[in-house]
């Protein structure tokens, strides 16, 4: 499927828009360009090395942008699209160039309902179809609920993969080991378990988990020596910032800083001996999705910085990280961050997004570049 994408009367609005938002040093004055328009619930975001754009949209279709032309990639998986479920998170594979290979997270039919899937496929040469499409994970097992799918994928630098996975709406099972429900979880490029994985070996624990104890991490992403992060979803007042640790558990549901929204207490409170404290939490709650920790050189200032999109209150956080803690540094906030869902760097140093209230991707970066 291929037609031309017009330059809307949206997109023409935003196209030469700035605003300006404080820096750690100095004001900087930032543009917003639509690099995508008409989007229906995008998901996430990956640009390619000739300049092209994909985007994932949640009800299942792959998306292909190109000087002016708008094309649906054929070959996609079959996705199980209810709830917060559907096709997700994409990510290019470090190897791009020589590869062609990309990933994508999904919510996967399964006997009993649908779960959080990865597989691996190759971008034909044209970028109009996937080929060698293959399942490389699966959780177990798959339920009815449409909730809490996580999930977003990271490569690591040894090419090891980083899956988010939500408890799908069972609290507890986030605490068993014997399911892959609030986990993160780590494979090989080729779908096999790494033998330094935290619980090989070990009785009635799945192998592929990394970390367990949360609820519903839908950002993640690798700072500049390789540390794991995540935003996760929590309850009431209770979303979190996250660096993630081998084999760790993140309390939930025994401990969170959020209630449930019925305004009752969350188990024990907000501590417990052996589970780890977020480095930030947010209250009231953004309904954190996708992050970002900034290593370009357009924004020197933001090096080191991580962003985070807010669904609920239409803006990026910006955090600066200090040993233990996080703080909120600042809050990009526009006409054009409407339930911001997913944040990527650029080659250049800028900074794309999703605007799922729009339905826009969007360039932001410093006034001029």
């Amino acid at each position: 499927m291929t037609r031309r994408f017009p330059v809307t009367a949206l997109a023409l609005s935003v196209l030469f828009t700035t605003f300006t938002t404080m820096m750690a040093q100095a004001d900087t004055q930032i543009t917003m360009s639509p690099m995508a328009d008409g989007l229906d619930t995008p998901w996430g975001i990956a640009i390619l090395p000739d300049g092209g754009l994909l985007v994932t949209e949640r009800e299942g279709e792959l998306l292909h942008f190109r000087d002016g032309v708008r094309r649906e990639v054929a070959g996609v998986p079959d996705v199980a699209a209810r709830g917060q479920g559907g096709l997700l998170d994409i990510t290019l594979a470090r190897d791009f160039a020589q590869t062609r290979e990309l990933f994508l997270t999904y919510s996967k039919p399964q006997r009993g309902g649908a779960g959080t899937a990865l597989a691996v496929a190759r971008l034909s040469q044209d970028s109009t179809r996937l080929e060698n499409l293959r399942v490389l994970f699966e959780m177990a097992s798959g339920s009815s609920g449409g909730r809490h799918f996580g999930s977003r994928v990271v490569e690591a630098a040894d090419g090891t993969l980083f899956v988010t996975i939500g408890d799908r709406g069972d609290r507890p099972s986030a605490q068993d080991r014997g399911n892959h429900n609030g986990a993160i979880v780590r494979i090989n490029r080729d779908g096999s378990v790494p033998r330094d994985n935290p619980f090989v070996g070990q009785a009635d624990v799945l192998p592929e988990i990394w970390s367990f104890g949360h609820r519903n991490p839908q950002g993640a992403g690798f700072d500049a020596s390789g540390q794991l992060w995540t935003a996760e979803h929590g309850a009431r007042g209770g979303d979190e910032l996250n660096r993630v640790k081998k084999g760790a558990n993140f309390g939930w549901p025994v401990i969170s800083y959020g209630r449930h929204y019925s305004g009752a207490k969350i188990g024990e409170g907000t501590t417990r001996s052996g589970m780890e404290q977020p480095l930030h939490y947010w209250d009231p709650s953004i309904a954190p999705s996708g992050l970002l920790v900034y290593q370009g050189e357009m924004f020197p200032n933001w090096q080191g910085d991580i962003f985070v999109g807010s669904l609920k209150f239409d803006y990026i956080s910006r955090l600066e990280v200090s040993g233990n803690a996080a703080r909120e540094a600042g809050q990009i906030k526009s006409d054009q961050t409407s339930r911001v869902r997913d944040l990527i760097e650029a080659p250049d140093g800028s900074i794309w997004f999703i605007s799922v209230g729009d339905g826009v991707v969007y360039r932001m970066a410093r006034a001029g570049a």
